[in-house]
């Protein structure tokens, strides 16, 4: 999969990227990263139908008191969130760990911790929810530990790493994932923190998908794979140039 960005490849221009950071300050990092983080998480909510204010999220990620009791709910959701990314990210790192059901399942317990209250593991859904953002098919409850387990044996399977460029491999995890939804809340959350998993290890900036997009996401969700990977990786070229402007313009 070879997609050109300014007459060079995508890898070239991750490579350039990488080159970039790597010379930048940890000031202009950090600054960046804070500035990334908020987006993530405010197109990734959005997505799901919740939208933050930009008060809300600094408060929140810079652990500010919470002088209004009723707001608690939503620091700890976009805390949670960070949590979760955090999580990822400390993953990305350690190349040959897989992605098993067991981490699918922890992403999924900390983004949504109070699911696991004096209930033991994270249990998958064991209904099909009436109301939904997503309206492509979803696994029928009982069918949903067969597919978990065969999407895990997959994206552990050597010939998959070998055959299928890491890119393609992420984006079509990320709609395996959300058509089992194998869980009663934050199943699309889930599964855009195992692409960005997937994408992080695999050398490549994380994706966010802007709430701009989102009708655009639902139709190439319900449309197949090749719409939803033409999706993610114009969503990836973006978010390399869009990384490659800020780094140029504070060098």
């Amino acid at each position: 999969m070879v997609q050109t960005l300014q007459g060079q490849s995508l890898e070239e221009r991750v490579a350039y990227l990488q080159e970039l950071m790597g010379s930048a300050s940890p000031a202009v990092r950090e600054e960046y990263q804070e500035r990334f983080d908020i987006a993530w998480i405010y197109h990734d909510s959005a997505l799901e139908g919740v939208v933050y204010s930009m008060d809300e999220l600094k408060a929140a990620m810079r652990e500010e008191p919470v002088s209004d009791p009723s707001l608690i709910p939503v620091y700890d959701e976009i805390r949670n969130h960070m949590g979760a990314i955090a999580m990822i990210r400390e993953m990305a790192t350690r190349k040959r760990a897989n992605v098993t059901l067991d981490v699918i399942k922890k992403l999924f317990a900390q983004l949504a911790p109070e699911e696991l209250e004096g209930k033991g593991p994270p249990t998958y859904r064991k209904d099909m929810p009436l109301h939904r953002l997503y309206f492509h098919e979803i696994s029928q409850p009982d069918k949903i530990s067969y597919r978990m387990r065969q999407l895990v044996q997959w994206l552990s399977d050597p010939e998959t790493k070998k055959t299928m460029h890491p890119v393609r491999m992420a984006s079509k995890a990320h709609f395996q994932l959300l058509h089992i939804y194998p869980f009663p809340r934050h199943s699309g959350k889930v599964a855009r923190l195992v692409m960005n998993l997937l994408l992080m290890r695999a050398g490549y900036p994380s994706v966010i998908i802007h709430a701009t997009e989102r009708q655009r996401y639902y139709e190439a969700l319900r449309n197949g794979e090749d719409a939803t990977s033409n999706l993610i990786n114009q969503a990836l070229g973006a978010a390399v140039e869009t990384a490659i402007q800020y780094f140029e313009e504070t060098k």
